[in-house]
């Protein structure tokens, strides 16, 4: 279809990767699946770079929906075939398009360089955003990918529970004294890591986690 037919028309965001991913002799993660806590539903990633910022995107707040290698954008260059398949693409809740490209390294090729601007022009004529996403605080990355085990509902605990995880860290506490102002901290602390993950409670994630930081009611961190 022509970019600009399919940009307004088609639901990307719901559609399966245009290919299977195959796993790589050598590489330390394979393909998968992330059960996405902002629409319920599995996503297929194919990179680790992939895998990383779906964990991300997953707790924005402006983001409602995304989906991995959906597309493919195909245009004459000096008279000669080009295509790209962007890593993924984003529906925020604003309603515009963006579609994003992941990597591991903080410098970009000459070739990439090139690419995104492409895509990037691409974009714009939609009206939709073009991202790279590139590499993240290491500290950062491992407080969200605890986090991170803790997305799903049902960590959440009764609404009691919920209520009272929000009422104890209205004022600042640390995370383990908070805890066991409300009860079993085995029970307690599930909430709270999903408090944190949704943006119910605010911390300095930029910070490696412990039993001592300090937690309080507020947006996501």
């Amino acid at each position: 279809m022509p970019w600009q037919e399919a940009a307004s028309e088609v639901r990307f965001e719901r559609c399966p990767p245009l290919r299977p991913f195959r796993a790589r002799p050598g590489k330390r993660l394979a393909p998968g699946w992330w059960w996405s806590a902002t629409t319920g539903r599995l996503v297929h990633y194919g990179t680790a770079a992939m895998r990383l910022h779906m964990m991300l995107l997953d707790r924005d707040p402006r983001v409602s929906a995304l989906a991995c290698r959906p597309l493919e954008l195909r245009w004459i260059e000096d008279g000669r075939a080009r295509m790209h398949a962007p890593h993924l693409m984003i529906r925020l809740a604003s309603g515009q398009g963006v579609l994003a490209d992941c990597t591991a390294r903080a410098q970009l090729s000459q070739a990439q360089r090139s690419l995104g601007v492409e895509v990037g022009q691409a974009c714009r004529r939609v009206g939709w955003r073009y991202w790279v996403l590139g590499p993240v605080d290491p500290v950062y990355q491992r407080n969200m990918t605890w986090l991170a085990g803790y997305r799903h509902p049902r960590y959440q605990g009764a609404d009691e529970l919920a209520r009272a995880v929000r009422e104890v860290f209205a004022v600042r506490r640390a995370l383990v004294e908070g805890a066991g102002r409300i009860g079993d901290p085995i029970l307690v602390l599930p909430a709270v890591f999903h408090a944190l993950w949704s943006g119910n409670l605010s911390a300095d994630l930029r910070a490696p986690m412990h039993e001592r930081m300090l937690v309080w009611s507020g947006g996501v961190s």
